[in-house]
């Protein structure tokens, strides 16, 4: 997952509150730090959209793939 496709998926599962969410949100799977604190880090994008997925409980089938603008080939 690129970063582009993190704040894709963000703003396509969180809406507007998105934004407050990779601000604000302390995840202790990414060191106990904000999903911006960790991408800042270095974190792969993808280990930041699980454990933002984990911690509000989105549903599997949303996890997957979300972000993309057209499927990989």
């Amino acid at each position: 997952m690129r970063l582009s496709e993190l704040r894709r998926a963000v703003d396509a599962e969180f809406g507007a509150r998105g934004a407050s969410l990779v601000e604000d949100l302390v995840l202790a799977p990414l060191g106990n730090r904000t999903p911006a604190q960790a991408l800042a880090a270095g974190v792969d994008p993808r280990e930041v959209w699980l454990a933002l997925c984990d911690e509000t409980d989105v549903p599997e089938p949303r996890r997957h793939g979300v972000g993309r603008l057209e499927p990989r080939r």
